[in-house]
């Protein structure tokens, strides 16, 4: 490089510095600094074997690289970390002065480097997905004619350089380099090379041509993808984009095998959108999320590690809970069961050692989720069983309040009212329609957001069913509703009980839609769309059968008969509606979890293995027992 171009270079670095911020600048010491140590990491052993020096040129470099790491740890802000990151340091210099061996020396300067990044971290990877096509397009236009256009370090004006430039399709030297690697060295440049640095491309763009660089020397991506479908232990290594940018095919190497190695950083290199999976609905986010946790209640942080935990479930296994449940349900009641145990362990205090056990467990069963979730032979059949079964479920409850609403003001000759019921459960309907739109094409509505719902739109409907069934089965003697009817019923309705109607038509309904919508949503976008539809339709025939037969013989029942049936079954919807709530409000973190291991899980009626659903489902059967012994207590005074 001519005096020119390093005078150049020397005054755009001293503007730029300028005009970075002070915590902009602690950043580029820690990337220079990492990316020296990398640099040191790969090409060492290009100047030293057996203790002595082969290549001068890249000795020295070696040295003086050594020697820019020890300034750049100097100007890192003071701290205890940053005292052992510079006597780490001070023993890589006399390491490199001793000659000492490559493998010793390139393994502690990854250490060194990998330490650094803790005490110090900075972005591993980009926000999205790098774009490969991308990539290669400023490859073509800003390398190749240094680097050669298939990265042979052969292009056109590589000619006279000293050092040559770097040949990518190298496959021994590409083994060493991780895409964070790169990307540092397409961000600076490399001080004392002709590699200018790139820091006027956008960032994305320099992580574009960062990616496509390191996938120049792999090719098999046949191979790679092969692997990486059929191996869930390779998948479960890669939960996100940090995961694939920070680690090099030769680390990578040690753990699975070379060969397979250089496939799956092929396969994964060239198709970096697979790893995409470990943000937000994903189990490798859910993973990702339970490590953290557990690390940081090893550190003591017992509040931290709740919120992971709790961020674990709603926000990377929740989402995929219906297609889950479809594959294995089963396996989903053991993950959720198991989800519990682990945040009640936190809860309680219990050992390092149980809860990492616990972790264990939930990685064990995330890797047999991820294989059902793999699966491709899910058969048509199932798919229209599974979304029948999900609307008759849902829409059983609410259908059952809705007729009752209807037959009660059928019996009361308030038929003008019942306008009021139809128009809550279809602006229900409508609602779950912009949910809908909203939940698949605009917005991703959280785990958190939708278990909020489900919490307190089951405890409202839960409190409201139990009031009303207690007052039914008090109207349940012919005598006192005749009674109620003649002093009350006027007045009450020419307020706002009619107002009130619509509210708990669509409450009920609108709380049953929205959990259906977005269980349709999770199997709409698999492209199950036709599937769906039928299955939904059948639900939507037997659903109305049911209400036709409920408000057909519901005419001809006394009206003792006819309260004292409704007032019991409005009961067990209460009892039902409490259980799913608390359990959805435990879900989302605002009830804590006991978990009772010998209690079944049986979502139909609400009961679920937790003290505090299970508490809460008898109170309200209480309450309901002691609002039927004071009815029929009255009753009898009155009968007297």
């Amino acid at each position: 490089m001519n005096f020119q171009v390093a005078a150049a270079r020397l005054i755009a670095i001293l503007i730029f510095s300028m005009a970075l911020p002070s915590t902009a600048l602690a950043n580029n010491d820690v990337q220079t600094a990492w990316r020296l140590l990398d640099y040191i990491a790969v090409d060492y052993a290009v100047a030293v074997q057996n203790g002595a020096i082969i290549n001068e040129v890249e000795y020295a470099e070696m040295t003086e690289f050594s020697a820019m790491v020890a300034e750049r740890m100097a100007k890192l802000e003071p701290d205890k970390q940053r005292t052992a990151l510079i006597a780490r340091t001070d023993a890589l210099i006399k390491m490199i002065a001793a000659k000492e061996a490559p493998e010793i020396v390139a393994r502690d300067a990854r250490i060194l480097a990998a330490e650094l990044l803790a005490a110090y971290p900075v972005p591993l990877a980009p926000k999205a997905a790098p774009d490969l096509s991308r990539g290669a397009a400023l490859y073509a236009q800003n390398c190749a004619s240094c680097h050669g256009k298939s990265g042979g370090g052969d292009g056109s004006a590589a000619v006279g350089l000293d050092p040559a430039p770097t040949a990518f399709d190298d496959k021994a030297r590409a083994r060493q380099r991780s895409i964070f690697a790169l990307y540092q060295v397409v961000e600076q440049g490399l001080d004392g090379t002709a590699m200018q640095s790139f820091i006027d491309l956008p960032a994305k763009d320099r992580w574009n041509l960062a990616l496509y660089t390191g996938t120049i020397a792999f090719s098999d991506i046949d191979a790679g993808r092969q692997i990486w479908e059929s191996d869930a232990s390779i998948r479960n290594r890669f939960s996100n984009l940090a995961d694939l940018t920070s680690v090099t095919p030769a680390a990578l190497g040690q753990e699975i095998g070379m060969l397979k190695a250089d496939a799956v950083m092929a396969f994964l290199r060239a198709h970096p959108e697979t790893v995409v999976a470990g943000t937000p609905g994903s189990l490798s986010f859910a993973r990702e999320r339970l490590h953290d946790s557990l690390a940081a209640y090893e550190a003591g942080r017992v509040k931290e590690a709740r919120d992971l935990a709790l961020s674990a479930y709603l926000d990377g296994f929740e989402p995929l809970e219906t297609v889950l449940n479809m594959r294995d349900a089963g396996l989903m009641a053991s993950i959720e069961s198991a989800m519990a145990e682990l945040r009640f362990a936190i809860g309680e205090g219990q050992s390092s050692a149980t809860v990492s056990q616990k972790v264990a467990a939930l990685d064990k069963l995330f890797a047999d989720a991820e294989n059902a979730l793999a699966q491709d032979d899910v058969s048509d059949v199932s798919i229209v069983v599974g979304a029948f079964a999900i609307l008759l479920r849902e829409g059983l409850e609410a259908l059952l309040i809705v007729i009752a609403m209807i037959a009660f003001l059928r019996k009361a000759e308030r038929t003008d009212a019942i306008s009021y019921v139809h128009g809550g459960w279809i602006a229900a309907l409508l609602a779950g329609g912009v949910t809908w739109i909203a939940a698949t094409f605009v917005i991703d509505i959280s785990g958190a957001s939708r278990e909020l719902m489900e919490g307190f739109g089951s405890l409202f409907a839960a409190i409201v069913l139990l009031s009303v069934g207690i007052w039914m089965h008090g109207k349940s003697q012919a005598g006192e509703w005749q009674r109620y009817i003649q002093k009350t019923m006027d007045k009450a309705l020419s307020r706002s009980s009619a107002w009130f109607l619509f509210g708990l038509a669509f409450i009920v309904v609108y709380r049953e839609v929205f959990e259906t919508i977005l269980f349709f949503a999770a199997l709409w976008v698999q492209g199950n769309g036709q599937l769906i539809l039928a299955g939904t339709g059948a639900a939507i025939v037997l659903l109305a059968l049911i209400a036709w037969v409920m408000l057909r013989y519901s005419r001809d029942l006394p009206f003792g008969t006819f309260f004292a049936y409704s007032s019991i079954l409005i009961g067990i919807l209460a009892v039902v509606l409490v259980g799913k709530g608390v359990a959805s409000l435990q879900e989302a973190g605002l009830i804590d979890i006991t978990p009772l291991p010998s209690i079944p899980r049986l979502p139909i009626i609400g009961l679920y293995p937790a003290f505090q659903t299970v508490v809460a489902q008898f109170f309200v059967l209480w309450l309901i027992g002691l609002g039927f012994w004071f009815n029929r207590r009255k009753n009898e005074r009155l009968a007297s």
